[in-house]
């Protein structure tokens, strides 16, 4: 199956020329960050969310909801495929927040991107719930550096003990470096992820099965829901947080702020 474009960008908002190049792949990575949410209810409510595209294009697309890095990623990946552009499928460890000595499993979905006669990648990623997340594309080069206003992006090289070397991620947390997640160009295939979606969203030690987590992008704010604690961060700083009163506000709030609207009748745990 294809993916509908026409529906694809008019839930994202883009209209540009659909070529396969840099300032394409650039617009529609940071149009459908703003325009389709970050969210982990199906693992919340006990089932783990379906990966084939006509069921995406259904829930992000068409159902006014969102999901989390292999929904989005998978998505994102078949409208790159169908515009033209050479896409390779990777996976992360997640390195923000972990303690020292911590070694997490590589269970996030992120792509390499090739465009026609440009010498250097691209590393694409509308996947990572997180106010660390990648606006734009970045280049795939050492020390490479993006300004993906109001954000600032690098990659670098981590120390590593393997074959292939290890690429992170950093995000400019107002004078310093965060570490966001780390990976290699190994390249992964479709089953690889069904057992790592499955693993994440049914293992009970699983984050995504502990809290709701949502994320909104949009001009000029981020909003971040955890559990019942609503952040908002404004592009300058300014940090807005309260706690939602229970499970009735919760989904109010997602599906006001949140644009997540899930069936009538759904009860939230907690």
């Amino acid at each position: 199956m294809t993916l509908d474009l026409d529906a694809y960008f008019a839930r994202i908002g883009w209209s540009g020329e659909r070529r396969p190049t840099v300032e394409v792949l650039r617009s529609v990575h940071r149009a459908h960050m703003l325009g389709i949410p970050f969210e982990n209810l199906e693992p919340l409510l006990g089932s783990a969310p379906s990966l084939a595209l006509p069921d995406l294009e259904r829930k992000l697309v068409r159902g006014d909801r969102g999901g989390y890095c292999y929904e989005h990623n998978t998505l994102l990946a078949a409208a790159l495929n169908q515009l033209g552009f050479r896409v390779t499928l990777l996976t992360a460890r997640v390195v923000v927040g972990a303690a020292p000595g911590d070694i997490r499993p590589r269970t996030h979905m992120l792509m390499q991107v090739d465009v026609e006669g440009e010498p250097v990648s691209c590393l694409a990623d509308v996947g990572f719930g997180s106010h660390g997340a990648l606006l734009e594309p970045i280049p795939l080069a050492v020390d490479a550096e993006l300004l993906d206003t109001p954000r600032r992006h690098r990659l670098v090289h981590a120390p590593h003990d393997g074959p292939l070397e290890m690429w992170e991620l950093q995000a400019d947390k107002g004078g310093y470096w965060e570490p966001q997640y780390e990976f290699t160009l190994e390249p992964f295939e479709a089953p690889d992820y069904e057992v790592i979606n499955w693993h994440i969203a049914t293992n009970p030690r699983s984050p995504f099965r502990q809290a709701l987590y949502a994320q909104r992008t949009l001009p000029g704010l981020h909003r971040a829901l955890s559990g019942r604690t609503l952040v908002e961060t404004a592009d300058d700083g300014t940090v807005a947080e309260r706690e939602l009163s229970g499970p009735a506000e919760v989904l109010r709030v997602l599906a006001e702020d949140f644009d997540v609207h899930l069936p009538e009748g759904t009860v939230l745990p907690g």
